[in-house]
């Protein structure tokens, strides 16, 4: 062969190594070419013929078949001690087809993970596997793995054009194999990577990815038929937040799906959300900083063991929503960061591309490529595991130029603003094309300002000319820090800040809501939700109990995180999850903390039964304040309505007195009322102060309505009230 050829080969700079490799006419026969460094001989066996190839030096063998080029051929090749039978990979056609390659292209592939990545299948009557890589800077491309003894020389990848894709298809490869693309970087140096589109990976802290192939076979039918209906927003939707690694340390998914299920469905919550599990190298960022966008992480098991915990919550009727993050990575050499030599999915301009809080490395959104893999990664989670939902992780980042940068620091957009609009067009197309094909999916923004229209749909244009980011439902961090900073002041206090609790009325209806206590709030000092509370012990979980049963009550989706269901006093650690012993009974004999638990799941029974608390959270009808100017006795007192009308009363004391006959104005249309729940019942650990017999309206005035209830108010206590 030429020199020119020789030497690309093994340098690993050769674009089209079929074009040199394989089978191929020349006058008198065909010439066939091996590059397999180490062997000792190679055989050509054709038509039940047997040729050895002559030793060409530097791993290269080549001969000559005589007659017409052979429909089929394999390789012996001869190694110390043993001998490989293979077909050979530079005999056959690209494995990947033309339209692959066009929507790749276009950024339009939205099975981005069908076409890119490592995938076992049957090429051309042969089995293996197809690899394939988008590295439109690279000088060339090797596979690496187990199988070659991570010695890529005799493995080089072909170009498919100018979409940047190179490929190989590899006989006898398998599930389970170990492999890395080694890529020649623009400088000629070297550099391994884990593949981008990987579907499994090894353990970290071990980085190679791993051939896989899904044999799963799901069983949530019947779940996924009736997904979706009613629509969330008006739906019951209280959510249990998870670190699955650490909910009960040790536990495979295999184990997390005998126990967690029953878990959260004997609390009542209707969804789990779980903290990222793609994986990423360092257990310490909880998954978010992600380097496989496309497999679940290894630590507690495989794909499919990942996949039968996701139907375990769904035959137990729970949903599933997973963290996902696409707003930056980080810049582990052996991962995404300068993938083929140059940036790739991070931005050309460094000052774009740092993330300022992080130390990562933000997305180049106006990619096309780098669009469509993240797009794609969004419907991959919902299509192949059956994610009901994704809550996207700071979007707030990816929405500004100017996020945490300083004047001088960043360059504003055509438009002389301060949006990234390359982020803003990337939210609505992921959305978009997530709804559009997963019917019944739910999305939800992690988005800390007040950018407008984050849950409007995509095509509804603003007064800002942006039309909507298209998300399902968005956090109310808002409502969060609000009445987190209000409830952490002692009851004496509470008067000069009772706007906190109030404010959020003021724009409920701007946004389609989730109230958040998430897992940020109880960790870096923080404290845990009930270690928040001031006073004493009592005081403390009274306090916790009463803000609980103001959240459920209060328009919006509900979000607890793990620990919080029982007041954990600790923060939270990932090294070894909730304080479980909590709950035995042999550490206490009152119910402390399993008062607390009873009370969550006695919260979530009540609001999955009472339509007022979900049927209208998106409509302002359905909320009317009967008090919420009582700063003096700390008391917020609002109805809710159910679409037929139905009210419930959510009345909340955060004053340490009892209130003896509270005149609350109500409906005149309702003659009896009676509790449904009260936070100080005894059996939440409370005083048992209450209103036990149904309370009749009496034709007094108060609060503008022309009848009232005189109602007993428990100190530091939440009370519902429905008719009778």
């Amino acid at each position: 062969m030429p020199d020119g050829d020789r030497g690309r080969l093994l340098d690993g700079t050769h674009h089209d190594p079929h074009a040199v490799l394989g089978a191929h006419p020349v006058p008198g026969g065909t010439a066939v070419r091996v590059l397999r460094p180490y062997a000792l001989g190679v055989t050509v066996v054709a038509d039940g013929v047997r040729t050895a190839l002559a030793d060409d030096g530097d791993g290269f063998f080549s001969g000559l078949l005589t007659g017409a080029r052979p429909a089929a051929y394999r390789l012996l090749i001869a190694y110390q001690g043993a001998e490989v039978d293979t077909a050979d990979p530079y005999a056959l056609l690209p494995s990947l087809g033309a339209f692959d390659l066009h929507l790749i292209g276009e950024g339009r592939h939205e099975e981005l993970w069908t076409a890119l990545g490592a995938r076992p299948l049957t090429h051309q009557g042969v089995a293996g596997t197809r690899f394939t890589v988008w590295a439109p800077n690279a000088r060339g491309v090797r596979v690496i793995g187990a199988f070659n003894h991570w010695d890529g020389t005799g493995f080089p990848m072909r170009s498919l054009g100018s979409s940047g894709v190179w490929e190989l298809f590899l006989p006898g490869v398998g599930e389970g194999e170990l492999y890395k693309f080694e890529i020649t970087r623009p400088d000629g140096s070297l550099t391994r990577r884990a593949d981008p589109m990987a579907r499994h990976t090894e353990v970290p802290p071990a980085t190679a990815s791993v051939v896989h192939a899904s044999t799963y076979e799901w069983g949530d039918a019947e779940w996924l038929a009736r997904r979706g209906t009613p629509a969330v927003h008006e739906a019951p939707f209280s959510v249990y937040e998870v670190h699955l690694a650490s909910w009960r340390p040790g536990l495979t998914y295999r184990q997390l799906a005998e126990q967690l299920p029953g878990y959260v469905k004997d609390l009542g919550f209707t969804h789990v959300e779980l903290m990222p599990v793609a994986e990423h190298p360092f257990g310490g960022s909880w998954g978010y900083q992600i380097t496989g966008f496309y497999a679940p992480t290894s630590r507690l098991g495989s794909p499919d063991d990942f996949k039968y915990l996701v139907d375990a919550l769904h035959r137990a009727g729970i949903g599933v929503l997973v963290d996902w993050v696409p707003a930056h990575f980080p810049r582990d050499e052996w991962a995404l960061a300068e993938f083929d030599g140059r940036p790739l999915y991070e931005h050309g301009d460094p000052g774009r591309a740092a993330h300022p809080d992080w130390g990562t490395l933000e997305f180049d959104y106006g990619r096309k490529e780098v669009r469509n893999f993240l797009v794609a990664n969004a419907v991959y989670w919902c299509e192949e595991f059956h994610i009901d939902g994704l809550r996207v992780d700071a979007v707030a980042s990816m929405l500004y130029l100017d996020y945490s940068r300083e004047s001088g620091e960043w360059s504003p957009n055509e438009r002389g603003g301060r949006e990234n609009l390359d982020a803003v067009a990337f939210l609505q197309e992921m959305n978009a094309t997530v709804y559009r094909r997963v019917p019944g999916v739910i999305t939800v923004a992690e988005e800390s300002t007040a950018w407008n229209g984050v849950t409007r749909p995509t095509h509804e244009v603003g007064p800002d000319g942006f039309g909507g980011l298209g998300f399902g439902l968005k956090w109310n961090m808002g409502w969060m820090h609000d009445s987190l900073q209000y409830i952490a002041h002692e009851p004496v206090h509470r008067k000069y800040h009772h706007h906190e609790m109030t404010f959020s009325m003021v724009y409920a209806y701007s946004e389609n809501y989730v109230l958040p206590i998430s897992h940020d709030e109880v960790v870096h000092g923080k404290r845990a939700l009930v270690s928040k509370m001031p006073g004493d012990w009592w005081q403390q979980r009274a306090d916790h109990r009463a803000y609980l049963g103001f959240m459920w009550a209060h328009p919006g989706k509900q979000l607890l995180f793990m620990g919080q269901e029982f007041a954990q006093g600790a923060e939270w650690s990932e090294a070894h999850g909730p304080d479980w012993w909590l709950l035995d009974p042999s550490y206490s004999a009152e119910p402390d903390h399993r008062g607390v638990r009873d009370l969550v799941r006695d919260l979530n029974t009540v609001y999955r039964r009472e339509g007022a608390l979900w049927q209208r959270d998106t409509d302002p009808g359905g909320f009317s304040w009967v008090v919420g100017d009582a700063a003096e006795d700390n008391v917020f007192a609002f109805l809710r309505f159910a679409a037929d009308g139905t009210p419930l009363l959510s009345v909340s004391n955060f004053s340490p007195v009892v209130r003896h006959d509270y005149r609350l104005g109500v409906p005149g249309d309702v003659p009896l009322w009676h509790e449904v729940l009260n936070t100080d019942a005894v059996r939440y650990g409370g005083g048992g102060v209450g209103n036990p017999d149904p309370l009749k309206a009496e034709p007094w005035g108060a609060h503008g309505r022309a009848t009232s209830l005189g109602l007993t108010l428990p100190p530091l206590a939440t009370v519902w009230l429905r008719p009778v």
